[in-house]
């Protein structure tokens, strides 16, 4: 897995892809990774508040883990003004 890789999009566009790609329903993608069929679809439907342990139970079958991306600070600060 290449360090240097980032995501653009939402983490749920990331997941969401990847289980298509994989050509997984929602149903198979809760078995494998022993999450909820409810979580799955919170979790693709972009929900606001994830319990970070089960997210990366699902992103582990796609060997990623959650981990800080870098932004541009400039920009996120004139964004707020």
């Amino acid at each position: 897995m290449d360090s240097q890789f980032y995501h653009t999009g939402s983490l749920s566009q990331f997941i969401k892809g990847r289980r298509k790609a994989l050509g997984l329903t929602q149903q198979d993608l809760a078995d494998k990774a022993g999450v909820g069929l409810r979580f799955v679809r919170e979790l693709e439907a972009d929900k606001p508040s994830m319990q970070m342990d089960k997210v990366n139970q699902v992103l582990l079958l796609f060997g990623y883990k959650l981990g800080p991306v870098p932004m541009d600070r400039e920009r996120l600060i004139n964004e707020k003004s």
